[in-house]
C-alpha cells in the first residue's frame, strides 16, 4: 500500500466523527476496535479482518501514549507508529488515536454499528480493568453491539517480553520462575484481601516543591552558581503521597498527620488527597507545615540543591494531641502504617503506644538531611512488617560491611517482625519472613525521580504483608510500585490499582 493511502487513513478525532458521518449517510455501517496494539502481529491482522465482516467501514482507535498502563518502558512504539503500522493494512478504514484513557468516551463519539473485541474478553471477570463492561454499555446506549471474535490470539506483552524486552536476563529469569509459581489471578486475590483492610496511617506532612530553573553560569561577582527562575510545580508528599497510594487500594484509610500553625496550607493538602480518605490534623505551634524545596536545572532533570522550611522544635502540646488521636483510632484499625520521617512528630509517648496498641505494626524509618542517625528504627519496640533502605537498615546496625541477611535476621527477631522488606535501588529488594529470604530484582528502566519511590514501595508491601502474602508476591509488587514511582517527577502521581495489576499481569505474560 502506498504512503500516500496510509497518510490518507491517518485522522484526527474530530475529522473522523465526519467522515464517518458521511459514510453513513450513503447507508455504510461501522465497526470500531479498540486498544494499544504495540507490537502488530498476526493475531492483530485476523481480529481486524474479522471485525470488517462486521460492517462496511473499520475504524481503529488506539490508545495515546500517556495512558498506556502496562508499566514502565511501555508503549514500545509510540503512537505516531503504532497508527501508521495499523492504516497500513487494507482491511481497515481508518485509524485514530483517541483522546481519553478509555475507549468509551470514542464510542459515545463515533457511535459504532458493531463494537469488537477479542475473545480474551469475553468473561468480563477476568479484565482486571473492568472496563469491557463500561464498553458494552457505552455502545449500546448510542444503539450498536458488541461482539468479539474467535481467532488465534497472540500476546503482543507476550511477544515483546520474549523478544523486545527492556528488562534485564536477570529479571527475566526471575519473572519466569515466579510465573511457574504464581498465577496473576492469585496475586489479584490478594490485593482484593487487603482491599477490605481498615487502615490507620500516621506520619508527618511533607510538602514538596520543584523549582525548574536555567542555569547561566558563576555569578559575576561571587564564586557562586546563578540560575533562571522558569516555573514551579508542588505535591503533596510525606504521609500524604503514601496516603494516596493506599487509597487507590483500600477504601478505608484513617491518616492523622501534623500541620503547622503558621502557613498550614490546609487547603492544597486537603485538595490533594483522595476524596475518601478521613484526615485527622494535629496543628504544631510555632511551625510551618514542612515544605522540602527543591531546585532543579530543567534540561537536563538535575536537582542543584534544596532548602528545609520547618520548625522541628519539640511541641509538648502538638504531642500530647497526637498521642490521644492515636489512643482513639488505633482500637479501630486492622493494620497501623507509621512512616517516621523523623521530624518529631512520632517521638516518646507516641512512639511507644504505637509499639504497643497496634494490631498489625508496618513501619519505616527514614534518614535524610534533617535527622542523620537520629532516627532509626531501633527506637520502636516492635514491629509485625519493617520497610527500610539497606542503607538505614546498616546505619541502624552500625554495620557497614556485615553481610545483609546476618543484619535483616538480626533486626527481625529484635523486633518480633514477621516480615521485612530491604530495598536496595538497583539490586531490588530483598524480602525477609518465616519462609527465609527472597531476592527479588529491580523492575525499573527509567529513572526520572527516585523522590517518594520507598514511600511507594513501603505502601503496597505494607497492605500485602498484612494479609499473609508469600514474600515473593510481596517483592515483586512492591518494585513493581517502585519502577512506576520513579518514572514520573516525585510525588506528581499516585500510584493506580488498574495500572498497578495491568503491569504485574502484563510482566508475567
Amino acid at each position: 500500500m502506498s504512503r500516500t493511502t496510509v497518510a490518507s487513513k491517518l485522522v484526527e478525532f474530530d475529522e473522523l466523527a465526519s467522515l464517518l458521518l458521511t459514510r453513513r449517510a450513503r447507508g455504510e455501517t461501522v465497526a470500531q476496535c479498540h486498544g494499544v496494539f504495540d507490537l502488530l502481529h498476526v493475531g492483530h491482522l485476523r481480529h481486524f479482518e474479522k471485525a470488517r465482516e462486521h460492517a462496511d467501514v473499520l475504524v481503529v482507535t488506539i490508545t495515546p501514549d500517556r495512558f498506556v498502563n502496562k508499566g514502565p518502558g511501555r508503549p514500545i512504539f509510540n503512537e505516531a507508529l503504532r497508527q501508521e503500522a495499523i492504516a497500513a493494512l487494507s482491511c481497515v478504514d481508518y485509524v485514530a488515536v483517541n483522546r481519553w484513557p478509555t475507549a468509551t468516551e470514542a464510542i459515545r463519539l463515533l457511535k459504532p454499528d458493531v463494537y469488537v473485541k477479542g475473545s480474551e474478553y469475553r468473561d468480563a471477570a477476568n479484565d482486571v480493568t473492568g472496563k469491557i463492561s463500561e464498553e458494552r454499555e457505552a455502545v449500546e446506549s448510542v444503539g450498536g453491539r458488541l461482539v468479539f471474535t474467535d481467532d488465534i490470539v497472540f500476546s503482543s506483552s507476550s511477544l515483546l517480553n520474549n523478544y523486545l524486552s527492556p528488562l534485564s536476563a536477570e529479571v527475566r529469569l526471575f519473572l519466569s520462575e515466579f510465573g511457574s509459581r504464581f498465577t496473576f489471578e492469585e496475586i489479584a486475590g490478594w490485593f482484593a484481601k487487603a482491599s477490605q483492610a481498615r487502615v490507620l496511617l500516621v506520619g508527618e506532612t511533607i510538602l514538596d516543591e520543584y523549582h525548574y530553573c536555567q542555569t547561566m553560569g558563576k555569578s559575576g561577582k561571587e564564586p557562586i552558581l546563578a540560575a533562571r527562575f522558569t516555573h514551579a510545580e508542588k505535591h503533596a508528599g510525606g504521609v500524604l503521597a503514601i496516603a494516596n497510594h493506599l487509597a487507590a487500594f483500600c477504601p478505608d484509610v484513617t491518616l492523622v498527620t501534623q500541620l503547622g500553625d503558621q502557613d498550614p496550607q490546609e487547603d492544597f493538602v486537603r485538595s490533594s488527597l483522595n476524596p475518601a480518605i478521613k484526615a485527622k490534623f494535629v496543628r504544631v505551634k510555632n511551625a510551618p507545615t514542612i515544605v522540602k524545596r527543591r531546585f532543579v536545572e530543567t534540561y537536563p532533570f538535575q536537582k542543584l540543591f534544596e532548602v528545609y522550611v520547618m520548625n522541628d522544635e519539640p511541641d509538648t502540646e502538638s504531642q500530647d494531641a497526637t498521642v490521644g488521636t492515636l489512643r482513639a483510632e488505633l482500637p479501630q484499625a486492622d493494620v497501623v502504617i507509621a512512616a517516621d520521617y523523623g521530624h518529631g512528630m512520632l517521638e516518646g509517648e507516641a512512639v511507644d503506644v504505637l509499639s504497643r496498641l497496634s494490631r498489625f505494626l508496618c513501619l519505616n524509618t527514614q534518614k535524610n538531611a534533617g535527622n542523620h542517625g537520629f532516627n532509626t528504627v531501633s527506637k520502636y519496640s516492635r514491629a509485625d512488617f519493617v520497610s527500610i533502605s539497606e542503607a538505614e537498615l546498616r546505619l541502624d546496625a552500625r554495620r557497614k560491611a556485615t553481610p545483609i541477611e546476618d543484619l535483616v535476621r538480626t533486626l527481625a527477631g529484635r523486633m518480633s517482625s514477621r516480615s521485612l522488606i530491604v530495598t536496595r535501588g538497583q539490586s531490588g529488594c530483598l524480602c525477609f519472613g518465616a519462609e527465609g529470604s527472597v531476592q527479588v530484582p529491580a523492575l525499573t528502566t527509567h529513572i526520572t525521580d527516585r523522590v517518594g519511590a520507598g514511600d511507594a514501595v513501603f505502601a503496597i508491601t505494607s497492605l500485602l504483608a498484612h494479609v499473609g502474602a508469600p514474600l515473593p508476591v510481596v517483592g515483586l509488587a512492591g518494585n513493581a510500585a517502585g519502577a512506576q514511582a520513579v518514572a514520573t517527577v516525585g510525588n506528581r502521581a499516585a500510584l493506580d490499582r488498574v495500572a498497578m495489576l495491568k503491569h504485574i499481569q502484563h510482566l508475567l505474560k
